[in-house]
């Protein structure tokens, strides 16, 4: 491949780095390395570049700092807690902030999902998720239920659970079915809902492919349903009215658990805590992360149903581990103190509430875009959105060319194949939301 050095001018003096040894994720390395898109610094809304210029941040770095960048609060309270604490080994041993903030976060979550396990990140928290509804059924005597429902244009990370539940076709292409016995639901982006804002008119009779897998596969035979309620990863796909409840009412019908994949959903982005509350529907279990920590540090977590978490414990011995799972650094004592942090901003700041209210401008300020010759679709709900454009060049290769120009003219988001996803920070003012629509329809009319 050849040598590649980058010249950083963040400083008064210019210093060279390799580009080499650092393999980079989810990047066409080749790419970047031939073009570098280098951050320095970040604070509130705003990135720099390593020449000093300025990019508003459109989709909280990837869907995470939802509190805005550079939080000194957050920053004080992990300096504080390294230096009291900085870790204890979380099998056998515990600390105060990890029930403190598992406290704090049955706070928010919806039903009886106030049984909380600690992760690292968004693809732990969803193979323990999968653990978790093995168990379960295993404890009630059905240890036959091992097999997963799952939908087409899923995505649920990179562990193998759940690169096996995400409906992506370069999984298998690349590294095959992976764990056996999941089936997937068809996905919901129809072409008669193009353009229309929250939830669209049709679509709801697809939940019934669940229906259908009982009868295929026997209801007896099924763990849990792995649904997002917003598909994020693969291009913010909205449910259609009425299709997240009747998932929840096929699942009652025949025991099968329904766990919301909330990784990218959580922390305000639909309006409220989650998306499980802006739709009505509460899941068995749910995952989460990023806006966890406001993207801080690396955390995850899965809440899950009292019954569900007590049944399980209830099946084990006296002294022994109810659930054989875990990581090193489960409620590590520096993400669980921002954690805390975060959700305290999350509550003295009124964020969820303060989304909610931006959104309908948000929302009108992408679809004045409609008229763009580039603009395929538009999708949004609370502050998450997707402009999809029309591909030229093979799949994904407008989109690619989309955000690395967006990058060149002071505005980062992430792209998914030939959509654009926007979610701002929810602290946000309506004059960030101008200037990111103003970049969009100058960049957009361009390629």
């Amino acid at each position: 491949m050849g040598h590649a050095e980058f010249t950083l001018r963040d400083q008064l003096q210019p210093r060279r780095i390799s580009l080499d040894e650092y393999w980079m994720p989810f990047t066409p390395n080749r790419d970047f390395k031939a073009d570098p898109k280098m951050v320095v610094r970040a604070e509130g809304m705003y990135y720099w570049n390593d020449r000093g210029e300025k990019l508003i941040d459109a989709s909280s770095g990837l869907f995470c700092v939802n509190a805005g960048h550079g939080r000194k609060e957050i920053a004080d309270a992990v300096h504080r807690q390294l230096l009291e604490l900085d870790f204890i080994a979380p099998f056998l041993r515990g600390h105060p902030k990890s029930f403190e903030l598992a406290g704090r976060l049955a706070e928010l979550t919806p039903g009886d999902l106030n049984r909380i396990f600690f992760v690292n990140s968004g693809s732990e928290a969803v193979d323990t998720a999968m653990k978790v509804a093995l168990a379960y059924h295993q404890a009630r005597g059905q240890g036959g239920r091992n097999m997963f429902v799952s939908r087409e244009r899923a995505y649920h990370g990179v562990n193998f659970g759940g690169v096996a539940l995400s409906g992506i076709v370069n999984n298998r292409r690349k590294f095959g079915a992976g764990v056996p016995g999941v089936a997937h639901m068809r996905h919901t982006h129809l072409k008669e809902n193009y353009f229309t804002r929250g939830e669209a008119a049709q679509g709801a009779e697809l939940a019934d492919d669940l229906q259908r897998f009982v009868a295929l596969y026997g209801a007896e035979n099924i763990a849990a349903c792995f649904i997002e309620p917003i598909a994020g990863s693969t291009g913010c796909l909205v449910p259609p009215k009425g299709y997240l409840k009747r998932v929840r009412e096929i699942c009652d019908q025949h025991g099968i658990l329904l766990v919301f994949d909330e990784v990218i959903c959580g922390f305000g982005r639909t309006g409220k805590a989650f998306a499980a509350q802006s739709f009505g529907v509460t899941p068995d279990v749910m995952t989460m992360a990023k806006g966890l920590t406001n993207g801080a540090q690396p955390m995850g977590a899965v809440a899950i149903s009292e019954r569900i978490h007590d049944t399980i414990v209830a099946a084990a011995q006296e002294g022994a581990i109810e659930f054989f799972h875990g990581y090193t650094y489960s409620g590590h004592p520096a993400p669980c103190a921002a954690g805390l942090a975060t959700l305290d901003i999350y509550r003295n700041e009124g964020l969820f509430e303060r989304g909610a209210a931006l959104s309908p401008y948000f929302l009108d300020g992408l679809w004045s875009l409609k008229d763009l010759p580039a603009v395929a679709d538009l999708r949004g709900y609370g502050m998450l959105a997707a402009i999809e454009v029309h591909p030229a060049g093979g799949p994904g290769a407008r989109g690619h060319l989309l955000q690395k120009k967006l990058f060149d003219s002071g505005l980062h988001l992430k792209t998914t194949g030939d959509s654009a996803l926007v979610a701002p920070p929810l602290i946000a003012e309506k004059a960030h939301i101008d200037s990111i629509v103003d970049i969009l329809r100058k960049t957009l009319a361009a390629i």
